[in-house]
């Protein structure tokens, strides 16, 4: 019997080949205590690299801590984490420190971010103003997260975007930063909307 030869035409090179996956960077960003590490924690397919210390007196008279007495930790750097969304898609998550001294490391750390998560708490709103104006200002798409702490109150999604002041194309959610899917749920938001943004002319 012949041997059977080698047909290059029948070889397994029309077998597409696994796409390279693509990367992005998104932002975790908030006040004080409002759980961005939590977020980060609970959704990262890897170890997180956290950053924190101890809250010591040094913190007295320059960290409001009056509203979290069980605050014990704080991130000083920044938190890092991983997750796949897709085959495709893998997003490098950056969370920001949040006491006003650590704010001068904000520029670095949003550099090449794609978009970012404006976490909030509805007990400290205000807190948040600040993220809300920095990314405005540096016209990054960001989408505000309210993290449903227990026995914090809730309110319409509406009153949360007046009190903000945030325009109507930003979306916010709430979610439970401790939840993978919630949080899931919300990084999907944020690629999908800073992708929608990216294909739109740029603002004047």
């Amino acid at each position: 019997m012949a041997s059977a030869k080698f047909d290059p035409s029948r070889s397994d090179r029309s077998t597409p080949a696994a796409k390279k996956p693509t990367s992005a960077k998104i932002v975790i960003a908030g006040g004080f205590g409002v759980g961005k590490t939590t977020l980060v924690g609970s959704v990262s397919e890897i170890v997180p690299l956290r950053t924190e210390a101890l809250v010591t007196n040094a913190s007295i008279g320059v960290d409001d801590l009056s509203k979290l007495p069980e605050k014990s930790t704080t991130t000083v750097a920044m938190d890092f984490g991983r997750i796949t969304l897709a085959e495709d898609l893998v997003l490098y998550l950056f969370g920001t420190p949040g006491q006003y001294r650590f704010w001068f490391m904000w520029d670095d750390l949003i550099r090449g971010a794609i978009g970012a998560i404006v976490l909030v708490d509805t007990r400290r709103l205000e807190d948040s103003f600040a993220a809300v104006d920095y990314f405005e200002a540096r016209n990054l798409p960001f989408l505000v997260a309210l993290n449903e702490f227990d026995g914090a109150p809730r309110y319409p999604l509406g009153d949360i975007r007046q009190a903000l002041a945030v325009r109507e194309d930003v979306p916010i959610m709430s979610i439970d930063a401790r939840d993978r899917e919630r949080t899931k749920e919300a990084l999907v938001a944020v690629t999908e909307y800073a992708l929608r943004r990216l294909m739109q002319p740029t603002r004047a």
